[in-house]
């Protein structure tokens, strides 16, 4: 529950310094499709919801089951209490039998003596038939509240696996894109997966490679796992501006090791409406959840820089990087 309502307090993203209020909004660029999945918010508001439904159900079931334990230990008094009295009207049918009972009223010696005597043995008959009827009713009464209880146990089974369930979509719909601190809720809750890059070793770890290939964005370089990393991400639908190899400086674009995801079809500017916001978050949430089978070494995206081993953190530097993500690679 906790991770569930800790996602809705991070919901807000950061804005950034600059925005272009009157700036054209960019030109589709393919990205947006048919049938797209819910974003992360409506996932996890979903997931949330559901948690919530199903601790409701938990709570009324555990009530209902109290109020039928209670019902059957005071049947099952009641049965105690009346279970004497079927000794003794079988004590009492054995004595006086039917031919007993027929005996008295033979013996009657005037007619209102036999009618006394018939009414006497009817109010008996009656008065034990009362008392049995009781103790059927206590029976059934306990037998019917132990049934009722064992299915709300049951039906707490079923509530509480269905909590862990919500709990775990919402848990791994955050997971996708190691938090929503750089988000603000605009992203999708699933994203394709991407091929593993060239280089991956039996541990788990990535070869050292050379700037050997062509850059397909500039007349520079890239490795061949920066080459197969572009290549997917565009696979995946992001197909606005793209720059990697950048010479100078010591970091990765000069190194062929890094690209900037712009938010628009051509150059950068700031994201200045939910479209391209919404574009940079999936493309740093495709990043992140692809991560292992792209060897990304970080990504930095709207003032937020986010590591493997560390997750998402606030980022300043030259750029506060709120008009394109950047990827790096190992």
């Amino acid at each position: 529950m906790v991770a569930v309502l800790a996602a809705f307090a991070v919901l807000v993203g950061p804005t950034p310094a600059t925005a272009a209020p009157h700036a054209a909004a960019p030109k589709p660029s393919g990205h947006a499709e048919d049938d797209e999945p819910p974003l992360i918010t409506e996932a996890i508001d979903s997931a949330n919801r559901s948690y919530l439904q199903a601790k409701s159900k938990l709570t009324k079931s555990q009530e209902r089951q109290k109020r039928l334990t209670a019902e059957k230990a005071a049947a099952e008094a009641d049965l105690a209490a009346l279970s004497p009295q079927v000794n003794q009207i079988a004590a009492q049918s054995y004595r006086t039998g039917r031919m007993g009972a027929m005996a008295m009223l033979l013996e009657s010696r005037s007619p209102d003596s036999f009618v006394e005597r018939a009414s006497a043995l009817d109010e008996l008959n009656l008065y034990n038939a009362q008392r049995l009827a009781a103790i059927n009713a206590a029976r059934t009464r306990a037998e019917q509240a132990k049934i009722a209880a064992d299915a709300e146990v049951r039906e707490q089974e079923k509530q509480t696996n269905a909590m862990a369930r919500e709990r775990t979509e919402a848990q791994k719909a955050l997971k996708l894109v190691g938090g929503l601190g750089f988000t603000g809720g605009l992203v999708s809750a699933t994203s394709p997966v991407a091929k593993v890059g060239p280089g991956r070793t039996a541990d788990g770890g990535w070869k050292s490679e050379s700037c050997s290939e062509n850059d397909p964005t500039t007349s520079g370089c890239v490795t061949p796992r920066t080459l197969h990393a572009y290549k997917e991400v565009k696979r995946a639908g992001f197909n606005r501006f793209v720059g990697c190899y950048r010479p100078g400086g010591p970091w990765e674009h000069p190194k062929g090791k890094a690209c900037d995801w712009s938010l628009q079809n051509s150059g950068f500017s700031p994201w200045h409406n939910n479209d391209t916001r919404r574009y940079g978050n999936e493309v740093a949430a495709f990043l992140i959840r692809n991560a292992d089978r792209l060897g990304i070494y970080y990504v930095i995206w709207n003032r937020q820089i986010w590591f493997p081993a560390t997750g998402w953190s606030s980022y300043s530097g030259p750029s506060n990087h709120t008009d394109h993500v950047h990827m790096s690679l190992l």
